[in-house]
């Protein structure tokens, strides 16, 4: 007697059902959330103005600019993104005294390179999450995002060497795996803290 028959290899799988409308509520949160942080990041202080703008500008992208769906399915952990925010304020004091630096520095011309950095964790989410927190420290600008690939292009200010643009890929991925470490999924957990660090194309 014959079994049922085999599935074409092509052919489509059940359907999936749906997270619901309490999760998509949940992810336009999240994203509302992080447009208001950014915000207030980029005037560089928070006070009631500021979060004020920042709620108008958050819910205005949302209703006349809808961002694509991104799913959150992570988990946070308070304590590391705790761990997040204090090393982000540490490093955005360290780069901008730097940059400070060579501003006032007389006859100083700091040198450029532009940088491939493929991060562990390719979804549209952690890529966002990353290149907001890369591009807010001062000497670093990302110039483009390859979602097919998931890597960002960055440029990096004062670089003397293969050795800085090393450096700056490192710091790259450590920003990436603290944003893990705060908000990501298990099974992306484990991607950060096992795969080795790849290294990247050099400019």
């Amino acid at each position: 007697m014959n079994g049922p028959p085999e599935p074409a290899p092509d052919a489509p799988g059940p359907p999936v059902v749906g997270r619901g409308r309490l999760g998509r509520w949940r992810d336009q949160v999240v994203a509302f959330g992080w447009l208001v942080g950014v915000w207030s990041l980029l005037w560089g202080n928070l006070s009631w103005a500021n979060l004020v703008g920042g709620l108008l500008v958050g819910g205005a992208v949302l209703v006349f600019y809808p961002l694509p769906a991104v799913s959150f399915g992570g988990r946070l952990r308070p304590g590391a993104l705790l761990v997040f925010a204090g090393r982000f304020v540490v490093e955005l004091v360290s780069a901008s005294l730097h940059i400070a630096r060579i501003a006032v520095q007389p006859g100083y011309r700091p040198r450029g390179a532009i940088i491939a950095v493929r991060l562990r964790v390719p979804t549209d989410l952690n890529l966002a999450l990353t290149a907001e927190a890369v591009s807010l420290v001062p000497g670093t600008l990302i110039l483009e995002v390859d979602r097919d690939s998931g890597t960002l292009y960055l440029h990096v200010l004062d670089t003397h060497g293969p050795a800085d643009l090393e450096v700056a890929r490192e710091r790259t991925r450590t920003v990436e795996r603290r944003i893990v470490r705060a908000v990501g999924s298990a099974a992306e957990l484990r991607r950060v803290e096992t795969e080795p660090s790849e290294k990247g194309t050099r400019s």
